[in-house]
């Protein structure tokens, strides 16, 4: 067999990162047996569809470093890939089933519809189609479509059938005919839905296997019994768990915080983090190591080996993992990607010296700026942060002792920093902890900063003894 997966996303909104997670699986696969992946354009949905989704969410995937062998710029043997350039295939294929007696026309109005609905959600059954029109006779049809009347093509389902298929990751599932519903494949402006779309273009395009998220369970007996009526092969199917909010409480959504896939990277998250994230979240592979490469995940990737179960979106394993890759990229590299990330009056001169002191404290690249801030802003202290548990007097000395040291200081480096200050605290038998935490926050304002001394090496001699005589001056 050759494999050959898809990805179809609609153009209604942000791209998910569920949708990424996704995509990377179906890639994964295809690349694995060196098959093909397609990207297909699913915009039957007119009404929700949103102007510049698309080339956003083709933008997203390159960002993501991943790419399609076939579909929209790229076309291929099955072009096109946009499905609202392919409305006279569904047609075609709908009318089809009609002709064969395994769909009907359906000439009830959406006020007709919505009554049925009510009331059968009163009377507590499943709300469904009651094929009021699939006993019409070719006549009635013929007579109704001759005088215009709007209409939609429905699939006939077969009742007293049991439909089943194997699911890579949940194994055998089955449905009764009987709760399937007689779902529209066409509607009245000539538009295809989506199971009738999905099934015509999976099949069209040759499509060996469908990795999708468990959403789309309920719907697979619709797909099944569609194939069958066209006399098609199905896919093989998996379908894979969803992401629950951070929290571990229900599926994730806006509402307990951000999904939009692009939104990641623009807080500062890499993107070859983020796919290493993605293929360990309810997956692993036989040795259980957390960190892949895209070339490892494709040797070893398995969907069967994919969990059923839904995993957390788990944003502490997330920062943890992404500050592992930042710290592995070398310093040009990492320089390279903070551009975007840099406030304007970054002094760009010092980055390379100002980079090394914090790059093992950046978790996300958008952190950049709250850790250098006070390498080129004016900081602000407190007196009662530099007295801490010191009197008011022995910091007013040690302020006094350390600027006029450092002022008769010729050579300003680390290691003559290091040496003039550790002298000056064990001459006096100061004690380390707070004399040390008096010099930090009195020349960055905080009390977490890198090295003490690279940081007063980088600042430069007048502004170091500038803030330590502010600091003297709050003490006033």
């Amino acid at each position: 067999m050759t494999v050959r997966t898809r990805m179809a996303p609609s153009p209604t909104g942000e791209y998910h990162v569920g949708h990424i997670a996704t995509l990377l699986k179906n890639y994964a696969l295809a690349k694995k047996h060196g098959g093909s992946f397609i990207l297909r354009i699913e915009d039957t949905d007119q009404e929700r569809q949103v102007e510049g989704a698309v080339e956003k969410i083709l933008s997203v995937i390159k960002a993501y470093g991943l790419d399609w062998d076939e579909g929209p710029i790229k076309g291929g043997p099955f072009a096109p890939y946009v499905q609202s350039e392919r409305l006279d295939l569904y047609q075609k294929y709908a009318q089809s089933l009609v002709t064969q007696g395994a769909a009907y026309h359906c000439f009830c109005s959406k006020q007709r519809l919505e009554e049925l609905r009510t009331n059968q959600v009163a009377q507590k059954t499943r709300p469904r189609y009651d094929r009021q029109c699939l006993h019409l006779t070719p006549a009635e049809v013929g007579a109704k479509l001759a005088a215009g009347q709007s209409s939609v093509i429905r699939l006939k389902v077969p009742w007293g059938q049991v439909v089943s298929f194997n699911d890579l990751i949940r194994g055998q599932i089955n449905f009764q005919s009987e709760d399937v519903d007689d779902q529209v494949l066409l509607k009245s402006d000539g538009y295809p839905t989506y199971h009738l779309a999905v099934v015509v273009d999976d099949h069209l395009m040759e499509i060996s296997h469908v990795l999708r998220g468990e959403e789309w369970i309920s719907s697979t007996p619709k797909h099944i019994l569609l194939y069958q009526a066209f006399g098609w092969q199905p896919p093989i199917y998996a379908h894979i768990p969803v992401f629950l909010n951070p929290d571990g409480k229900g599926k994730m959504s806006k509402r307990k915080g951000t999904v939009s896939a692009q939104s990641f990277l623009d807080q500062g998250y890499l993107p070859e983090a983020m796919l290493n994230f993605f293929m360990i979240l309810g997956w692993t592979p036989a040795d259980q190591r957390e960190i892949l490469s895209l070339d490892e995940y494709i040797q070893e990737f398995d969907p069967a080996r994919i969990s059923p179960k839904s995993v957390v979106f788990d944003l502490k394993k997330l920062a943890w993992l992404n500050g592992i890759y930042i710290r592995r990229l070398p310093i040009t590299q990492l320089a390279q990607r903070l551009q975007p990330f840099l406030p304007a009056d970054f002094p760009k001169d010092k980055l390379e010296s100002i980079l090394p002191l914090v790059a093992e404290r950046l978790t996300t690249l958008s952190e950049i700026e709250n850790l250098t801030e006070f390498f080129y802003r004016e900081i602000t202290v407190q007196a009662q942060d530099l007295i801490g548990k010191q009197s008011t007097q022995i910091v007013k000395l040690q302020l006094q002792t350390t600027v006029a040291a450092l002022e008769n200081l010729a050579d300003w480096s680390v290691v003559s920093l290091e040496t003039a200050i550790r002298q000056l605290q064990e001459q006096a038998d100061w004690k380390k902890r707070d004399y040390f935490m008096l010099l930090r926050i009195a020349v960055t304002g905080k009390t977490a900063t890198p090295p003490l001394f690279e940081t007063m090496m980088v600042l430069n001699k007048p502004l170091v003894l500038s803030r330590l005589q502010l600091a003297l001056t709050c003490l006033q």
